[in-house]
């Protein structure tokens, strides 16, 4: 009950309230109105109870000097105040404080519903075949050792090992990679990631809460529980503030004899503006970045990208688009033009719904290229396509593929093949019943944007590491287009969780940027978390403590120039703010100030943090 009218009483509406009593009591006897209960009275019930109960809170479960906060100086100040009968200054002081603890909660909040959506792809059911029936049974009832069908479209329930059927799976919940992965008996699968094609047989060798799904969440929730509320800067100064007040409030009584003076220490002394400087300054930041399609969901996350010297970046969908696009036409037939060899291509996957085979396709539509009609297709997973175009059989897909249909493959075709998966392509062969005519090659696209935003950070003395899913040649080939000399490849979830704890042990301070699934333990892991939010999985934004509403990479060099702006700003807000607080303490003990004149002052310190920090939302950091 107690707790229920204490944050009533500390939500926004009721603060405000109590403002509109605070100028109340200053306005109506300087114009003349006399009322029986002074409208401060008000105030310093709305926003002093919930000061008291916070005081009282931390000096009962606190420990050691945390038990004397701001919070406890300023309810002295309260009292003090009250006591000499200078209910305007005993409101101000908390009014003030209140403003300050509503600016920084709403900078604070984040939303935590990306774990139970992360929970939520964990597959209900499988298939496990005992005897040589089928039968459907609970996730929580498979066991190691089972064996499961998994049929095209299939959630796999569990980690295993394929014991028979070929396929194409989508991984990306676990690896980032943008295109499915083929696999053959003997490969190995995922839990939570997604059959494309073929059916398949697996044997189980991870379940239940041993699959790497329930892995990558128990991740998660361990790094959201390791991470720490930002403290604020008022409360880990107050060990000292609370002391020297009472002190120099106690002597300048005592040496004056004179109890107003010892009263308007106290008031002068209240850290209000030292409390206000880092909630306003994140909350004109927080605007200023909201403008440029940047959301930052805590002024944590600020407070920390200003310190950051190492930024991590996921591959697929962060540095590229995340989608395959034909790079090269190669024809080995002098007779068969690039055009007609991409024409007969993309006939040919017309019908196909493999990502490459719909590229190829879209590619052709693209260059307005007519399609011919195609027969007697046949698709098979995890290998290719045939397909008969004008009476014309053709094959279309892997090397494997074509070996198998006994097409031999000339050195030159080797060679360019060979030439292409350096360069980190995926490759579809084209040949007819007795030889290879051609190949198309098509890879992930890098953002335009990338490579200046690589020298840009760079140039602010920040290292920039790629940490990726897919194989070493891609990510080496992507690096070099980047600008981008430190690479890690074939990496699960969890290694790049290591990657970064890792830089951290080395003292480095991380930054990682992602956009899936898999991404979201990394970016908990670091010190600060960006996902790309247009295009990112929910999961990977709910996790991050940063979204890029635009994908726009350029975004990335403006939010370190902005939280270092932030971080500037702060210093600067609680450097002036001391330093009016040490005149206004000068001038109380002298007996220049009394406690309403007093406060007033104390109020023109907030409010001049309060400006500087709005200077910062118009600020260009173009």
């Amino acid at each position: 009950m107690v707790k229920r009218i204490n944050d009533f009483l500390a939500g926004l509406p009721m603060t405000m309230i109590g403002g509109i009593f605070l100028i109340l009591s200053f306005a109506l006897p300087r114009a003349g109105f006399t009322l029986p209960v002074d409208p401060a009275w008000i105030t310093v019930v709305i926003c002093g109870i919930p000061l008291l109960y916070l005081a009282i809170w931390r000096v009962i479960y606190n420990k050691g000097i945390s038990k004397i906060s701001s919070a406890l100086l300023i309810c002295i100040a309260m009292a003090a105040a009250i006591a000499i009968g200078d209910l305007f200054a005993a409101g101000e002081v908390v009014f003030i404080m209140e403003i300050g603890a509503i600016l920084e909660d709403m900078t604070t909040d984040r939303a935590k519903k990306g774990l139970k959506k992360l929970i939520g792809l964990a597959p209900l059911k499988g298939r496990r075949i005992t005897d040589s029936e089928e039968e459907m049974i609970g996730a929580d009832q498979i066991r190691c050792g089972d064996i499961l069908r998994i049929l095209p479209g299939e959630t796999i329930p569990a980690d295993g090992t394929i014991l028979n059927g070929e396929t194409s799976v989508d991984q990306s919940v676990m690896t980032g990679e943008s295109l499915p992965v083929d696999k053959i008996p003997g490969d190995d699968v995922f839990c939570g990631t997604l059959n494309c094609f073929g059916s398949m047989d697996i044997k189980v060798t991870k379940a239940g809460e041993d699959s790497s799904l329930q892995k990558l969440i128990r991740m998660v929730q361990d790094a959201e529980e390791k991470r720490a509320p930002m403290q604020r800067i008022a409360d880990r100064a107050a060990s000292l503030l609370v002391p020297a007040a009472l002190l120099i409030a106690v002597a300048a009584g005592i040496a004056t004899r004179d109890i107003v003076r010892a009263v308007t220490v106290l008031v002068v002394f209240c850290p209000c503006a030292l409390v206000l400087a880092t909630p306003t300054a994140v909350m004109a930041a927080i605007g200023q970045a909201t403008k440029h399609g940047v959301i930052i969901k805590s002024g944590e996350a600020l407070e920390k990208m200003g310190r950051i010297d190492t930024i991590a970046f996921d591959k697929t969908g962060t540095l590229t688009y995340g989608r395959p696009e034909v790079s090269d036409i190669l024809s080995f037939d002098d007779a068969i033009g690039e055009s007609d060899l991409l024409a007969l291509a993309a006939s040919a996957e017309a019908k196909s719904e493999h990502p490459l085979g719909k590229a190829i396709t879209a590619h052709a539509k693209k260059q307005n290229i007519r399609l011919q009609e195609a027969s007697a297709f046949q698709m098979h997973s995890g290998k290719g396509i045939s397909a008969d175009i004008q009476g014309k059989t053709l094959y279309l897909g892997s090397k494997r593929y074509i070996e198998q249909n006994g097409i031999p493959l000339s050195a030159r075709v080797k060679e360019n093949l060979s030439s292409l998966q350096t360069q980190g392509k995926a490759s579809v062969l084209i040949a007819d019943k007795s030889r290879c005519i051609g190949l198309i090659a098509l890879s992930d696209v890098l953002r335009p944007e990338a490579k200046a935003m690589a020298e840009r950070l760079c140039a602010m003395h920040t290292d920039v590491v790629l940490l990726t899913g897919d194989n070493q040649k891609t990510a080496d080939h992507l690096a070099a287009q980047a600008g981008i000399r430190t690479v890690k490849a074939e990496l699960l979830p969890e290694d790049k969780v290591d990657c970064i704890r890792k830089l951290q042990a080395e003292g480095h301070s991380v930054c990682m940027i992602g956009d899936g699934v898999n991404d979201a333990p990394a970016l908990k892991t670091a010190q600060v978390g960006a996902a790309m939010g247009a295009m990112g999985s929910d999961i990977a934004v709910e996790a991050a403590d940063i979204a890029l509403m635009g994908d726009d990479l350029s975004r990335i060099p403006y939010l370190k120039r902005l939280s270092d702006a932030t971080a500037f700003t702060i210093r600067l807000s609680i450097t002036l703010s001391m330093c009016i607080n040490f005149i206004a303490v000068t001038c109380s003990v002298l007996g220049l100030l009394t406690p309403t004149t007093g406060a007033l002052v104390h109020n023109a310190g907030s409010c001049f943090v309060v400006l500087i920090a709005a200077l910062l939302y118009d600020r260009k950091f173009e």
